[in-house]
């Protein structure tokens, strides 16, 4: 198979001769010009012989767009450190309107988007990062405290920002499409746990703008929702619009692959810890975890990654053993999962 007709097939739940296999995580130092993040992300891609692309730009560049300022921290290993937030007071959050998605830090995104275009052509599909309204109040606020805050004390003032937030999204995945973009992946950050926001806040703060946001994408076959951090509320957004799910299976409170897979028809993506076994653990470690997530999907409708962003310490050699655990799936059998053909 090619890479996009392995990657299709996955997501449509079809045989494959091997599942998908992709890694992702910043580039601090490349990552603040369009052809430092194409470049960065094109290396990875070369390097590890990926068979799917997930843009992983800086993650400040939301908050950029309204007021937002930041220094990078000159650090391989270090990302960029707030100088000024763009929301201070709920006051503030008047000054969130909907931004010209062709300009500024979107437009910059977008530059960086068709160099990856122009370079990958039809080889493979890559998809574009895009946080959840919620998550980009609290980049520009530079607090999740905050927009809790605003939750209880100015909620009418809060919505107002997240409607012209998602508006923008909205637009700016449209956007992502027309430069050559597969989809988005859509990151709720910090607002996927229960940790930080109640299901019932869910429903009123997060629900309506992302699925605002991933309404304007639905035509995009390759669309990606992931839940991230522990005790994840991706058991309550499984009838979200997107082809696939991914989260850090091995989390906290987290649900398990197999039991996502059992309950929905969308593909599922993760299958190795992130945070231990990635960089804590020997390659043969990592293959063992990879291939465990290969059984317990049955290699079908399954796309094998870490379940969020690989840190820079990660050993070059991990990166490696995760690839070819992909590679040893080859000749396994893949029972269907029927019910959801």
């Amino acid at each position: 198979m090619t890479k996009n007709e392995r990657v299709s097939a996955a997501l449509r739940g079809d045989e494959v001769d091997r599942v998908p296999v992709s890694a992702w995580g910043h580039d601090f130092l490349r990552e603040w010009s369009p052809e430092g993040l194409a470049a960065a992300t094109l290396d990875a891609y070369r390097k590890y012989d990926w068979d799917f692309v997930k843009v992983n730009p800086r993650a400040t560049y939301y908050a950029e767009a309204w007021g937002a300022r930041f220094r990078p921290s000159g650090q391989p290993d270090q990302g960029p450190e707030l100088v000024e937030a763009g929301v201070k007071s709920a006051a503030d959050l008047a000054r969130i309107g909907v931004t010209d998605v062709t300009k500024g830090p979107f437009g910059e995104q977008l530059a960086a988007l068709r160099l990856i275009a122009r370079e990958l052509a039809a080889e493979a599909r890559f998809i574009q990062t895009v946080f959840s309204p919620l998550a980009v109040v609290s980049r520009t606020t530079g607090s999740t405290k905050a927009v809790q805050a605003f939750m209880r004390e100015e909620p009418e003032r809060l919505e107002a920002a997240l409607g012209a937030i998602a508006e923008t999204l909205a637009r700016y995945a449209a956007a992502c499409a027309e430069a050559g973009a597969s989809g988005i992946f859509f990151a709720s950050v910090e607002w996927g746990s229960r940790d930080h926001i109640s299901d019932e806040e869910y429903g009123r703060f997060g629900r309506p703008y992302d699925l605002r946001v991933l309404e304007a994408a639905r035509d995009a076959p390759f669309n990606v929702l992931h839940v991230c951090r522990d005790r994840n509320h991706l058991e309550g957004l499984l009838d979200y619009p997107v082809a696939a799910l991914h989260w850090a299976a091995g989390g906290d409170g987290n649900p398990s692959l197999a039991g996502i897979a059992g309950r929905t028809a969308k593909a599922v993506m993760g299958g190795v810890s992130q945070d231990s076994t990635l960089i804590k653990g020997t390659p043969a470690e990592v293959t063992g975890e990879a291939r465990q997530a290969i059984a317990e999907t049955g290699g079908r409708r399954f796309l094998l990654a870490p379940g969020c962003s690989a840190d820079p310490s990660v050993p070059e050699a991990n990166l490696h053993a995760l690839r070819e655990a992909a590679a040893l799936s080859e000749s396994r059998p893949k029972p269907g999962r029927e019910a959801h053909r």
